[in-house]
């Protein structure tokens, strides 16, 4: 049986007492309490926000912990991790900003000035073996952040670095673990923006570990190590000049066995390429003239010229020709080439690009006039010291790399 309307009505009323709401009242009660909690919230919430200095304290007192526990314990039991992955996610929102803000830059300089005081930085790498995944991917966007932090218009990293380089045997040896190697090769990368770091790693025994870095199974992990070692060899002219000067036997050894003579294509092919960005680079010009005057190294070109992938002869071509552009060839030098003179004339009639390109082709004529007029040094070998094809064998698509002119020859 329907209830009947004034009863319904009655009921309203005996809820609210004797007092009516109008719709209209209600609704603008509603709407200033919602005002009011909401203006509420965000004054509540600003006010919890802790300072820069001090959240970097907290994640300080965090690592402490994390790096005292027994290497028998799962760090995940730690009861305070999700606080400290919530910390560190937080810091390097503070240092990239996010879509709707740019970063703060007084916040950056005290984060980065708390970082390097009381060895936060220290912390914050020594403790990422006991970090999960995704801390781990902010522990190493905030290292490389740090690094280019100003504070007071200084790079206050590269002072720290300098005082505690132990830190980069630490990164260069997590090369050895493959479920860290990358991460801690995105860091040395940015630390060696700083001269000083760069410094300090070419001269350690860890450059020699590189090559075989560079071999490592697991091809991320290879192409993380070579993408490092390439900007040790190329960042810092002047420092690189001076290594090389210092260790070019030893050095040039293990590149040429290691890399240019590797089994392994990629290996072989990054090689060249980073071989001829080093030989061309007026910075090491006594190091160039030095490398084109050894018959072991033209043997090695010679043969790379071979390879059955033109983007290796091309990158090959462009150190070849320093050989052949050296006014003072010494005479075994002249002589090899002599000896395949017909051979080489033949190689060079036939290698071709598929784009235009003016400056290869005045590379290559020149290349050919100085192999046709050279003249031999006394006997010539009675057996050829390298079988050179007559035709190339290589196929696929060629890539344009930069060259270098002729006319800018070895003195």
């Amino acid at each position: 049986m329907p209830i009947p309307a004034t009863q319904i009505a009655g009921l309203a009323n005996g809820i609210n007492g004797s007092r009516q709401v109008k719709p209209n009242n209600l609704k603008k009660l509603f709407t200033k309490a919602f005002r009011a909690t909401a203006v509420k919230s965000i004054f509540k919430s600003k006010a919890k926000r802790k300072p820069p200095a001090e959240i970097v304290r907290r994640v300080r007192f965090l690592l402490e912990a994390v790096h005292s526990l027994d290497d028998n314990v799962d760090p995940s039991h730690f009861d305070k991790m999700e606080e400290l992955d919530s910390l560190l996610h937080e810091v390097k929102a503070m240092l990239y900003g996010s879509n709707e803000c740019e970063p703060a830059v007084d916040a950056c300089a005290q984060l980065t000035q708390e970082f390097f005081r009381e060895n936060t930085f220290r912390l914050i790498i020594i403790c990422l073996p006991k970090l999960n995944l995704e801390a781990r991917k902010d522990v190493t966007r905030i290292v490389a952040n740090l690094q280019r932090q100003p504070v007071n218009s200084r790079l206050i990293a590269s002072d720290y670095l300098e005082a505690n380089s132990d830190l980069m045997d630490h990164l260069v040896c997590g090369y050895d673990d493959p479920g860290l190697a990358l991460h801690y090769g995105t860091m040395l990368r940015e630390c060696i923006r700083h001269q000083v770091v760069a410094r300090y790693v070419l001269n350690s025994e860890h450059m020699k570990k590189f090559f075989d870095h560079m071999q490592i199974p697991e091809f991320d992990v290879a192409a993380d190590a070579t993408a490092t070692f390439k900007e040790l060899m190329t960042r810092h002219k002047s420092t690189v000049a001076e290594f090389l000067s210092e260790n070019y036997d030893w050095f040039f050894v293990e590149f040429n066995a290691k890399l240019l003579e590797s089994a392994n294509y990629i290996t072989r092919r990054q090689a060249i390429k980073l071989l001829g960005d080093i030989l061309l680079d007026r910075s090491n010009s006594a190091v160039m003239t030095r490398y084109v005057s050894s018959k072991d190294n033209l043997r090695i070109l010679m043969n790379l010229l071979r390879e059955a992938s033109k983007n290796i002869q091309l990158d090959a071509f462009h150190v070849f020709k320093l050989f052949v552009a050296n006014r003072n060839k010494p005479t075994d030098i002249v002589n090899i080439i002599v000896a395949n003179r017909s051979k080489l004339l033949r190689f060079f009639a036939s290698f071709r690009i598929d784009k235009e390109d003016e400056q290869f082709e005045a590379d290559k004529a020149q290349v050919v006039k100085e192999i046709a007029e050279l003249e031999a040094k006394g006997p010539l070998f009675s057996g050829e010291l390298h079988k050179f094809p007559g035709t190339p064998t290589a196929s696929g698509e060629l890539y344009k790399l930069p060259t270098t002119p002729l006319s800018r020859q070895v003195t």
